[in-house]
C-alpha cells in the first residue's frame, strides 16, 4: 500500500506544489543571465552525481547502499528548496527555475543517469548491489518519472497561470503546506516500514550523506560564483544542489526496484540536507551580502 499507492500519490502532489510556485515572469530575469543558470543546472545535474560516486567509493559503501546514494544523486532538486532559499535571502526565481527545469527534464536525465550507473557498476565498484536487482526496469522508470514528477509539475504551472497572481499564490500557500506534510509522511512511513535495515546502515550512510551534502552545497555555490553570479544566486544554487527530491529516490528504491535498503541513503540524507540548509540560512542571515 505504501510503496504502490501512497508514496507515488504523495510525490505527485508535492511536484504539483512545485509547479504552483512558478509563473512565467519568474523566468525572464533568470534567462537573461544564461551562464548563471547553466552553472546552477550543472551543479544539480552533473556535480551532484559525480560527488555521490566519489563519496560512495571513498566511504567504501556496500553495493546496495552505494547504488541507493547514486539514485538519490540522480534525482532532481527538492520541492522545499525555494522556500528555504527565501529564508536564506537567496534568488528565489533562480531556485524555482532550476527546480522546475530539473524536474521537467527528469523524464530524460533521471533514467539516463541510472542507466549509466547500472551499466558501469555491474562489473565494477557496486557490482553486488546491481546483481541483486537484475535488469533496470527502464520503461517503467520513464513512465513513473513522467507520471509523478514531470506531468504534475507542468500541471501546477498551468493551474498557476490560469488562476492568476492572487489565486495562484493562495493555492500555492495551502498546497505547499500540505506538500510538506506529505513529504514528512513519506520519509517517516518508509523509515517505520524498514527501520531495522535502515538503522543498521546508519553508521555507514550517515558520514557519507554529510560529506555529499557538504560537497554539493559548496560546489553549487562555487560554480555560480565562478559564472559571475551574485551572492544571492550562489545561495540559491547551494540550496538547489544540496536539497534533493528524496521522495523520488525512496519511490524508485521501494516501489520500482523493491530494494528497501537502497532507500536508506535517501532517508538519512533527508535529515542531513535540511540540517545543512538551516546552517546556510543562519550563516546567510548573520552575514548578509550584496
Amino acid at each position: 500500500m505504501l510503496a504502490d499507492v501512497l508514496l507515488p500519490a504523495a510525490l505527485a502532489f508535492i511536484m504539483f506544489s512545485v509547479g504552483l510556485s512558478l509563473e512565467a515572469a519568474d523566468f525572464r530575469h533568470v534567462f537573461a543571465r544564461p551562464a548563471v543558470l547553466a552553472a546552477a543546472l550543472a551543479g544539480q545535474l552533473v556535480l551532484m552525481p559525480l560527488a555521490a560516486f566519489a563519496v560512495a567509493r571513498l566511504a567504501g559503501l556496500p553495493g546496495e547502499l552505494a547504488v541507493g546514494l547514486m539514485i538519490l544523486a540522480a534525482c532532481p532538486g527538492g520541492a522545499s528548496s525555494a522556500f528555504l532559499t527565501r529564508l536564506a535571502r537567496g534568488n528565489i526565481a533562480l531556485s524555482l527555475t532550476v527546480t522546475v527545469i530539473s524536474s521537467l527534464a527528469a523524464i530524460a536525465t533521471f533514467p539516463l543517469l541510472l542507466k549509466l550507473v547500472f551499466s558501469h557498476a555491474a562489473s565494477g565498484a557496486f557490482a553486488d548491489g546491481i546483481q541483486r536487482l537484475g535488469a533496470l526496469p527502464m520503461e517503467r522508470l520513464v513512465g513513473s518519472v513522467l507520471a509523478i514528477t514531470t506531468l504534475p509539475t507542468a500541471l501546477g504551472v498551468a493551474v498557476r497561470h490560469r488562476a492568476g497572481r492572487g489565486g495562484g499564490w493562495r493555492a500555492e500557500r495551502i498546497v505547499g503546506q500540505v506538500a510538506l506534510v506529505f513529504f514528512a509522511a513519506i520519509v517517516l512511513g518508509t523509515f517505520l516500514a524498514h527501520r531495522q535495515a535502515i538503522v543498521s546502515s546508519l553508521p555507514e550512510v550517515g558520514p557519507a550523506a554529510m560529506l555529499l551534502n557538504l560537497l554539493a552545497m559548496a560546489g553549487g555555490y562555487a560554480l555560480v560564483a565562478l559564472a559571475g553570479g551574485h551572492r544571492r544566486d550562489s545561495v540559491a544554487a547551494a540550496m538547489e544542489c544540496g536539497l534533493q527530491n528524496v521522495g523520488l529516490a525512496i519511490f524508485v528504491a521501494v516501489s520500482l526496484l523493491r530494494q528497501p535498503l537502497m532507500a536508506a541513503p535517501g532517508i538519512v540524507y533527508a535529515l542531513v540536507m535540511n540540517a545543512g540548509a538551516f546552517a546556510l540560512i543562519l550563516l546567510s542571515r548573520k552575514h548578509p551580502g550584496r
